[in-house]
């Protein structure tokens, strides 16, 4: 679902501005508009995705694409926020599955090398890539990033916690050095396999990120 917080609540149909051949206005569907365009972000980036190229995906006239979503970089942050709903609800999926947290943490990683092995992975991440293309000159990118890589360590810290108070890992252990750890490991991953999308290299850093959790 659409993210509701720092972007306001929107309605699943608005309507197209131009009118059809008897006159009535046009209704599109947001959420699929919305799933379009961030789809073809995440294919190009920000820069090399043309409005062009937007109104095609969607299939809105350019006055109803702003009409809708603003401008392209606000298009552009709704997206993001879009894929950080769908990621973290995956996460959040994995991670409380009824499983010891190394088994869980290594069904995340095996299935992100699934994606990359099979070719829609390598496009990487759509919040890293975001990051290294305009978080250090965007605030508002970068603070989207910020928030949604916040995200991801908060439901790490959650689950390595839950671990924790399980016996499954060390009681000394450092949950929230490890949810940094896991947070950034998983982008590293997925960098990883945008050039080298070999199972046999990723399943390698899989298994070395999993032994931080050997007590």
């Amino acid at each position: 679902m659409l993210a509701r917080g720092g972007f306001g609540l929107y309605s699943t149909k608005f309507r197209n501005l131009p009118l059809d051949a008897m006159g009535r206005p046009r209704e599109f569907d947001f959420d699929t508009a919305l799933e379009r365009a961030m789809q073809l972000f995440w294919a190009k980036g920000y820069e090399s995705t043309s409005l062009e190229e937007l109104c095609e995906a969607t299939g809105l006239a350019r006055s109803s694409l702003y009409g809708a979503f603003g401008d392209k970089h606000r298009l552009f942050v709704q997206a993001l926020a879009r894929y950080e709903d769908a990621g973290a609800a995956r996460l959040d999926e994995v991670l409380a599955r009824p499983l010891p947290i190394k088994a869980a943490i290594g069904a995340l990683l095996a299935g992100v090398i699934d994606n990359i092995v099979a070719g829609p992975g390598r496009r990487g991440c759509l919040i890293g890539n975001s990051a290294a293309e305009l978080a250090r000159n965007d605030r508002e990118v970068s603070a989207r990033v910020r928030h949604s890589l916040e995200r991801v360590e908060a439901t790490f810290r959650a689950a390595l916690a839950r671990a924790q108070a399980r016996g499954e890992i060390a009681a000394d252990a450092d949950v929230d050095a490890l949810a940094r750890f896991f947070t950034a490991s998983m982008q590293g991953l997925r960098l990883v396999g945008k050039a080298r999308p070999e199972r046999a290299v990723l399943d390698d850093i899989a298994r070395v990120m999993l032994r931080a959790l050997d007590r």
